[in-house]
């Protein structure tokens, strides 16, 4: 088979002939029909940032991807070949503490597809048959690569009652335009979306932002939030992981508001832990993954009754071949894309 591989620590990878995996008994190999680019594929590719180490080189990486089963595993149940599914990356174990108290999100032992085991940047994936949800008709297949990030920012938006509330998505990422419209969708009185990417904060104003402020403004830009939340915003989902984008959050809140942290900071954050948090009663919430799979009913409720349609944000579609296209484009000064799948 074709696939794109991490050959060498350096920032790259390669398209090249990899061997086709073979299953164990608890396994699917899936035909990958499409994947998209995560976060955590870019750190692979960069060779940079906190998800950037491969287990072992030559490595096929890829965390979010679909497609159809192939091959089933002896004990793998309730699938059967020509199966369309989105694969769940979080290899969860089950027996731990977190996974018998419904947090496999976060299991003690977990894995990542595509960062501790082969992932989805190739002609044919195995996935453990846990982690596979199947599709019951063809009708999302054109967004089934990006089910992943979609559920986690339903996980984000929707831990709790936003029904007349403002909202600020800090951070139009893919993921925090996924957020804008979870959050119209839900009943948010107004969402706010803060990026200093012209191209972005268009898209998030597409995706049902009601406004989009570049956060580059500093203090003109709490001003424009404080017109539009004079008593602050009731919640924030920080998707950026930028140290000014946090202290930026925290201050646009209103006392008692909660504060999504989602985003990965590439170093270390200074806080005001007393004035930002404590004092004013700040809620803070940290956002690892999404619900295993509590919020894979969510997301495809929200996708299958058209509440929130995630496709604005999908902006280009690369072939494999064609991949360093897709990592200079994300990797570019000038941020002009959402989105990107990959096809084989």
């Amino acid at each position: 088979m074709k696939a794109i591989v991490k050959t060498s620590c350096a920032r790259g990878a390669s398209y090249r002939d990899a061997a086709v995996p073979e299953i164990s008994k608890d396994d699917l190999l899936i035909r990958v029909t499409a994947a998209s680019i995560s976060p955590g594929d870019v750190a692979i590719y960069n060779s940079a940032g906190p998800d950037c180490a491969a287990p072992a080189l030559p490595f096929v990486f890829g965390q979010e991807f679909c497609g159809e089963v192939v091959e089933i595993g002896t004990q793998a149940k309730g699938f059967a070949k020509g199966d369309f599914v989105s694969v769940e990356s979080h290899i969860f174990c089950g027996v731990c503490g977190q996974c018998r108290n419904d947090q496999r999100h976060i299991c003690q032992n977990l894995k990542v597809i595509g960062r501790d085991v082969p992932g989805g940047f190739a002609e044919y994936a195995v996935v453990p048959a846990r982690c596979a949800w199947k599709h019951t008709d063809d009708s999302l297949k054109d967004v089934g690569a990006i089910m992943q990030p979609f559920g986690s920012a339903v996980h984000a938006v929707l831990n709790e009652d936003l029904v007349g509330r403002s909202l600020i998505v800090s951070g139009c990422t893919p993921h925090g335009l996924f957020a804008a419209g979870i959050a119209k969708a839900a009943g948010a009185k107004r969402v706010i979306a803060l990026d200093p990417s012209p191209y972005r904060r268009k898209l998030a104003v597409k995706m049902g932002a009601c406004t989009a402020i570049d956060p580059a403004s500093g203090a003109d830009c709490l001003a424009k939030i404080a017109k539009l939340c004079p008593e602050g915003a009731d919640a924030v989902i920080e998707m950026s992981g930028g140290a000014k984008a946090v202290a930026l959050g925290l201050k646009a809140l209103r006392p008692g508001g909660r504060f999504v942290a989602f985003g990965l900071p590439s170093a270390d954050l200074s806080l005001d832990y007393a004035g930002d948090i404590v004092k004013r009663g700040i809620r803070l919430e940290g956002v690892a993954g999404r619900e295993i799979f509590r919020s894979w009913y969510k997301m495809e409720s929200l996708l299958k009754s058209g509440a929130v349609n995630p496709r604005p944000a999908v902006t280009h579609t690369f072939a494999f071949k064609d991949f360093k296209k897709a990592f200079d484009l994300i990797n570019s000064k000038d941020t002009k894309c959402g989105k990107i799948i990959l096809t084989p």
